[in-house]
Protein backbone atom coordinates (compact mmCIF):
# COMPACT_ATOMS: atom_id res chain seq x y z
CA UNK A 1 0.00 0.00 0.00
CA UNK A 2 1.24 3.23 -0.90
CA UNK A 3 1.36 5.42 2.11
CA UNK A 4 2.88 8.77 0.78
CA UNK A 5 0.27 12.19 0.61
CA UNK A 6 -1.77 11.64 -2.30
CA UNK A 7 -0.13 15.17 -4.17
CA UNK A 8 3.40 12.82 -4.06
CA UNK A 9 1.62 10.12 -5.65
CA UNK A 10 0.12 12.88 -7.97
CA UNK A 11 3.83 14.44 -8.49
CA UNK A 12 5.40 10.96 -9.35
CA UNK A 13 3.45 9.45 -11.67
CA UNK A 14 3.47 12.81 -13.68
CA UNK A 15 7.40 12.92 -13.01
CA UNK A 16 7.33 9.15 -15.00
CA UNK A 17 5.03 10.23 -18.10
CA UNK A 18 7.38 13.48 -18.32
CA UNK A 19 10.78 11.54 -17.81
CA UNK A 20 9.66 8.54 -20.50
CA UNK A 21 7.88 11.31 -23.45
CA UNK A 22 4.30 10.98 -22.62
CA UNK A 23 4.53 14.80 -22.00
CA UNK A 24 7.66 16.18 -24.30
CA UNK A 25 8.95 19.16 -23.83
CA UNK A 26 6.98 21.93 -24.18
CA UNK A 27 4.14 20.08 -24.47
CA UNK A 28 1.31 21.46 -22.26
CA UNK A 29 -0.30 19.07 -18.88
CA UNK A 30 -3.78 18.30 -18.63
CA UNK A 31 -5.97 20.66 -17.25
CA UNK A 32 -6.59 20.99 -13.14
CA UNK A 33 -9.90 19.72 -13.63
CA UNK A 34 -9.11 16.47 -15.87
CA UNK A 35 -6.30 15.29 -13.53
CA UNK A 36 -8.84 15.75 -10.72
CA UNK A 37 -10.74 13.27 -12.43
CA UNK A 38 -7.95 11.14 -13.48
CA UNK A 39 -6.57 11.15 -9.74
CA UNK A 40 -9.66 11.27 -7.69
CA UNK A 41 -7.95 14.09 -6.03
CA UNK A 42 -8.98 17.45 -4.64
CA UNK A 43 -7.90 20.37 -6.35
CA UNK A 44 -5.89 21.20 -3.64
CA UNK A 45 -3.89 17.96 -3.71
CA UNK A 46 -3.53 18.13 -7.80
CA UNK A 47 -1.51 21.65 -7.39
CA UNK A 48 0.46 20.55 -4.49
CA UNK A 49 1.31 18.13 -6.63
CA UNK A 50 2.66 20.07 -9.47
CA UNK A 51 3.75 22.71 -7.58
CA UNK A 52 6.20 19.89 -6.54
CA UNK A 53 7.23 19.55 -10.25
CA UNK A 54 7.02 23.42 -10.42
CA UNK A 55 9.95 23.35 -7.45
CA UNK A 56 11.91 20.71 -9.32
CA UNK A 57 12.16 22.87 -12.14
CA UNK A 58 10.17 19.98 -14.37
CA UNK A 59 7.56 22.09 -15.56
CA UNK A 60 6.54 25.96 -15.53
CA UNK A 61 2.97 27.80 -14.66
CA UNK A 62 1.35 30.56 -16.85
CA UNK A 63 -1.37 32.09 -15.61
CA UNK A 64 -4.24 30.91 -17.81
CA UNK A 65 -2.20 28.67 -19.70
CA UNK A 66 -1.79 26.11 -17.20
CA UNK A 67 1.38 23.86 -16.92
CA UNK A 68 3.80 23.04 -19.71
CA UNK A 69 6.84 20.56 -19.43
CA UNK A 70 10.01 22.52 -19.42
CA UNK A 71 12.41 22.65 -22.99
CA UNK A 72 16.20 21.75 -21.71
CA UNK A 73 18.32 21.77 -24.66
CA UNK A 74 21.93 21.03 -22.64
CA UNK A 75 24.88 22.26 -23.61
CA UNK A 76 28.02 20.54 -23.24
CA UNK A 77 31.63 21.88 -22.82
CA UNK A 78 34.32 19.98 -22.63
CA UNK A 79 36.62 21.53 -20.18
CA UNK A 80 40.29 19.86 -20.70
CA UNK A 81 39.79 21.91 -24.01
CA UNK A 82 38.57 24.88 -23.09
CA UNK A 83 41.33 27.90 -23.20
CA UNK A 84 43.68 25.35 -24.56
CA UNK A 85 45.77 27.08 -27.18
CA UNK A 86 46.79 24.08 -28.89
CA UNK A 87 43.07 23.60 -30.51
CA UNK A 88 42.05 25.51 -33.32
CA UNK A 89 40.27 28.80 -31.68
CA UNK A 90 37.37 31.32 -33.67
CA UNK A 91 37.55 34.20 -31.38
CA UNK A 92 37.73 33.30 -27.57
CA UNK A 93 36.86 29.84 -26.15
CA UNK A 94 33.19 30.38 -25.26
CA UNK A 95 32.70 31.24 -29.37
CA UNK A 96 34.74 28.76 -30.87
CA UNK A 97 32.70 26.10 -28.60
CA UNK A 98 29.11 27.59 -28.67
CA UNK A 99 29.82 27.84 -32.83
CA UNK A 100 31.23 24.50 -33.27
CA UNK A 101 27.81 23.05 -31.23
CA UNK A 102 25.96 24.81 -34.01
CA UNK A 103 24.39 27.54 -31.82
CA UNK A 104 24.61 31.12 -31.56
CA UNK A 105 26.67 32.88 -28.95
CA UNK A 106 26.00 36.33 -27.27
CA UNK A 107 27.73 38.42 -24.52
CA UNK A 108 27.81 41.43 -22.75
CA UNK A 109 30.88 42.72 -20.40
CA UNK A 110 31.43 44.69 -17.61
CA UNK A 111 35.01 46.25 -16.21
CA UNK A 112 35.88 47.21 -12.65
CA UNK A 113 38.43 48.34 -10.15
CA UNK A 114 37.75 46.04 -6.98
CA UNK A 115 39.63 45.23 -3.67
CA UNK A 116 40.23 41.36 -3.38
CA UNK A 117 37.87 39.56 -1.34
CA UNK A 118 38.89 36.73 0.86
CA UNK A 119 38.39 34.14 -1.59
CA UNK A 120 40.31 35.87 -4.33
CA UNK A 121 42.95 36.96 -2.31
CA UNK A 122 43.62 33.74 -1.39
CA UNK A 123 43.33 32.14 -4.61
CA UNK A 124 45.63 34.98 -6.55
CA UNK A 125 47.88 35.03 -3.53
CA UNK A 126 47.26 38.75 -2.90
CA UNK A 127 46.86 40.84 0.66
CA UNK A 128 42.83 40.92 1.00
CA UNK A 129 41.77 44.10 -0.14
CA UNK A 130 44.45 44.43 -2.94
CA UNK A 131 43.58 46.15 -6.01
CA UNK A 132 42.18 43.38 -8.46
CA UNK A 133 40.47 44.17 -12.37
CA UNK A 134 36.89 42.14 -12.71
CA UNK A 135 36.18 41.44 -16.07
CA UNK A 136 32.55 40.53 -15.35
CA UNK A 137 30.72 38.75 -18.56
CA UNK A 138 26.92 37.67 -19.43
CA UNK A 139 27.10 35.05 -21.73
CA UNK A 140 24.00 33.45 -23.73
CA UNK A 141 23.89 30.84 -25.87
CA UNK A 142 20.47 31.13 -29.23
CA UNK A 143 19.58 33.85 -26.59
CA UNK A 144 18.99 31.89 -23.53
CA UNK A 145 21.08 33.08 -20.50
CA UNK A 146 23.48 30.20 -19.99
CA UNK A 147 25.98 31.60 -17.79
CA UNK A 148 28.07 34.60 -15.93
CA UNK A 149 31.92 34.63 -15.72
CA UNK A 150 33.98 36.56 -13.13
CA UNK A 151 37.33 37.30 -13.77
CA UNK A 152 39.54 38.91 -11.35
CA UNK A 153 43.42 39.66 -12.27
CA UNK A 154 46.11 40.78 -9.64
CA UNK A 155 47.46 44.81 -10.44
CA UNK A 156 50.72 43.75 -11.32
CA UNK A 157 49.19 41.72 -14.18
CA UNK A 158 47.07 44.52 -15.45
CA UNK A 159 50.10 47.06 -15.35
CA UNK A 160 52.10 44.20 -17.70
CA UNK A 161 48.86 43.81 -20.12
CA UNK A 162 46.68 46.93 -20.04
CA UNK A 163 43.69 45.90 -22.51
CA UNK A 164 42.60 43.80 -19.18
CA UNK A 165 41.71 47.10 -17.95
CA UNK A 166 39.78 48.34 -20.97
CA UNK A 167 35.71 47.68 -21.24
CA UNK A 168 34.62 45.74 -24.16
CA UNK A 169 35.69 42.66 -25.34
CA UNK A 170 39.21 40.83 -26.09
CA UNK A 171 38.32 38.95 -29.31
CA UNK A 172 40.73 36.60 -28.99
CA UNK A 173 40.44 35.84 -25.65
CA UNK A 174 42.25 37.13 -22.47
CA UNK A 175 44.32 33.55 -22.38
CA UNK A 176 45.74 34.22 -26.05
CA UNK A 177 46.49 38.31 -25.36
CA UNK A 178 48.06 37.38 -22.06
CA UNK A 179 50.22 34.66 -24.25
CA UNK A 180 51.15 36.98 -26.93
CA UNK A 181 52.88 39.61 -23.74
CA UNK A 182 54.78 36.80 -22.33
CA UNK A 183 52.42 35.73 -19.61
CA UNK A 184 51.72 31.96 -20.76
CA UNK A 185 49.05 30.29 -18.53
CA UNK A 186 50.83 27.06 -17.75
CA UNK A 187 48.13 25.44 -15.90
CA UNK A 188 45.20 25.46 -13.69
CA UNK A 189 43.31 24.28 -10.88
CA UNK A 190 39.49 23.54 -10.93
CA UNK A 191 37.12 23.19 -7.97
CA UNK A 192 33.85 22.42 -9.29
CA UNK A 193 30.35 22.57 -6.76
CA UNK A 194 26.70 23.01 -6.92
CA UNK A 195 24.29 25.01 -4.99
CA UNK A 196 21.06 27.08 -5.37
CA UNK A 197 21.53 30.41 -6.78
CA UNK A 198 20.88 33.91 -5.06
CA UNK A 199 18.38 36.11 -6.27
CA UNK A 200 20.68 38.00 -8.52
CA UNK A 201 21.71 34.84 -10.42
CA UNK A 202 18.28 33.90 -10.50
CA UNK A 203 17.51 37.08 -12.14
CA UNK A 204 20.56 37.30 -14.64
CA UNK A 205 19.98 33.27 -15.53
CA UNK A 206 16.58 33.81 -15.51
CA UNK A 207 16.53 30.58 -13.47
CA UNK A 208 12.91 28.88 -12.28
CA UNK A 209 12.19 27.51 -8.89
CA UNK A 210 14.30 24.67 -8.04
CA UNK A 211 16.88 25.39 -10.66
CA UNK A 212 20.73 24.94 -8.84
CA UNK A 213 23.67 26.39 -10.36
CA UNK A 214 26.68 24.56 -11.49
CA UNK A 215 30.29 27.29 -9.96
CA UNK A 216 33.23 26.41 -12.08
CA UNK A 217 36.07 27.86 -10.20
CA UNK A 218 39.44 28.37 -12.30
CA UNK A 219 42.25 29.55 -10.94
CA UNK A 220 45.01 29.90 -14.12
CA UNK A 221 48.64 29.73 -13.02
CA UNK A 222 52.11 31.07 -15.13
CA UNK A 223 55.03 29.58 -14.46
CA UNK A 224 55.92 30.93 -10.76
CA UNK A 225 52.88 32.69 -9.85
CA UNK A 226 48.78 33.00 -10.21
CA UNK A 227 47.84 35.13 -13.06
CA UNK A 228 43.81 34.86 -12.29
CA UNK A 229 40.63 33.39 -10.87
CA UNK A 230 37.62 32.86 -12.82
CA UNK A 231 34.20 32.10 -11.27
CA UNK A 232 31.81 30.72 -13.73
CA UNK A 233 28.21 30.31 -13.05
CA UNK A 234 26.06 28.29 -14.95
CA UNK A 235 22.61 27.05 -14.72
CA UNK A 236 22.27 23.56 -13.95
CA UNK A 237 19.26 22.57 -16.31
CA UNK A 238 20.97 23.69 -19.54
CA UNK A 239 24.60 22.93 -19.04
CA UNK A 240 26.48 19.26 -18.70
CA UNK A 241 30.41 19.45 -17.86
CA UNK A 242 33.37 16.71 -19.33
CA UNK A 243 36.74 16.30 -18.64
CA UNK A 244 38.99 14.10 -21.33
CA UNK A 245 41.64 12.57 -18.67
CA UNK A 246 44.77 9.79 -19.77
CA UNK A 247 44.53 8.13 -23.01
CA UNK A 248 41.05 7.70 -24.69
CA UNK A 249 42.00 5.85 -27.40
CA UNK A 250 39.31 3.29 -26.83
CA UNK A 251 36.44 5.85 -26.86
CA UNK A 252 36.96 6.44 -30.22
CA UNK A 253 33.70 5.71 -32.72
CA UNK A 254 36.40 4.31 -35.08
CA UNK A 255 37.61 1.50 -32.64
Amino acid sequence: MNKQPKYRQVADVLRREIANGTYAPGARLPSENDLQQRFDASRNTIRNGLSLLVSEGLISSSQGLGYEVKSHEVFELNASRFENLTFPQNGDAYNTDVTNAGRRPHQTFRVEMLPASQEIAERLKVEPSTKTVLRFCHRYVDDVPWSTQATYYPSWLVDASPRLAEPGDIAEGTTRYLAAQGIEQVGYFDEIAARMPTPDEARLLEIGAGVPVLLWTRTGYSADRPIRCTITTFRGDLNRMNYEIGDLAARSDNT
